[in-house]
């Protein structure tokens, strides 16, 4: 009787032992995987859309944190090609686009153009300046034009095939001040610390601080596209790709119109 009470007691005590075991394992497969951190270089002109449109995805994928690093699309291609850690880049113009691509630092198969654009001229809010067309800005009132480094600001590269177009580019040059990127262009206008200045469209849509002047024709200057492309050295290829397809997508499309974009 005695042995059996302890052959008894042994077996319950295995049977503890092993359901210890056996919830142990269980607790060490559930350690949750950290999301992977997508790093996407966008212009500057893109940062509102693209931080509602981050927001969204992120949402509808948990496991995938977006980092944006916005700028100029000049600074942001010298960065990648100086080794800049990038999954996804999205330019304001093809000329840096085409510098990556002939670098062979694209992912083959997915450039795509995603965006249409347009320049315009704009003044401060309360400005009483009457400027109906980029020639205007030559008006004896206007001390100061705001303009985007032309060397790697695709909106200032854009002005000057403007002002090149009209025949007084020189002119403008005496009197314009050079931001970094189309933002720092527009806060200039909206500071009154330039008279006026030339962003894109969807710029001056976003800001309550100034007003639109004049359109530019559309034959001043080459087509305002706005190309996008996962980078060959992309840590996380499938997740870049990813979202490059939904910024492509019908839920894209209509975040990038509320902005002013054209989709193509």
């Amino acid at each position: 009787m005695k042995l059996k009470k302890l052959l008894t007691a042994a077996l319950a005590s295995m049977a503890l032992l092993a359901a210890g075991c056996g919830g142990g394992d269980k607790a060490a497969e559930a350690p949750k995987s950290a999301p992977v951190e997508l790093q996407v270089s966008a212009a500057a002109s893109l940062t509102d859309a693209m931080k509602e449109l981050g927001g969204m995805y992120e949402k509808e994928h948990g496991n995938t944190k977006l980092v944006f690093n916005f700028g100029s699309s000049g600074a942001l291609q010298q960065a990648i090609e100086n080794g800049g850690a990038a999954d996804v880049f999205v330019s304001a113009a093809q000329k840096q686009m085409n510098a990556l691509d002939e670098k062979k630092l694209l992912a083959e198969g997915t450039r795509a153009d995603l965006l249409v654009n347009e320049v315009v001229l704009i003044t401060a809010k309360d400005s009483k300046l009457n400027l109906p067309d980029f020639k205007a800005v030559l008006a004896p009132e206007v001390k100061h034009i705001a303009l985007g480094e032309p060397k790697g600001v695709p909106v200032g590269q854009y002005s000057e095939e403007v002002f090149t177009k009209l025949g007084i580019l020189d002119d403008v040059k005496a009197r314009a001040v050079y931001g970094s990127d189309v933002r720092q262009v527009l806060a200039w206008v909206e500071t009154g610390d330039a008279d006026c200045g030339v962003v894109y469209a969807t710029d001056a849509a976003v800001s309550d601080k100034v007003k639109l002047a004049a359109v530019a024709p559309a034959d001043t200057h080459k087509p305002i596209v706005y190309p996008a492309a996962v980078l060959k050295e992309s840590k996380n290829m499938k997740e870049a790709k990813d979202f490059l397809a939904f910024l492509q997508s019908d839920a894209a499309k209509r975040v990038f119109e509320k902005y002013g974009f054209k989709v193509k």
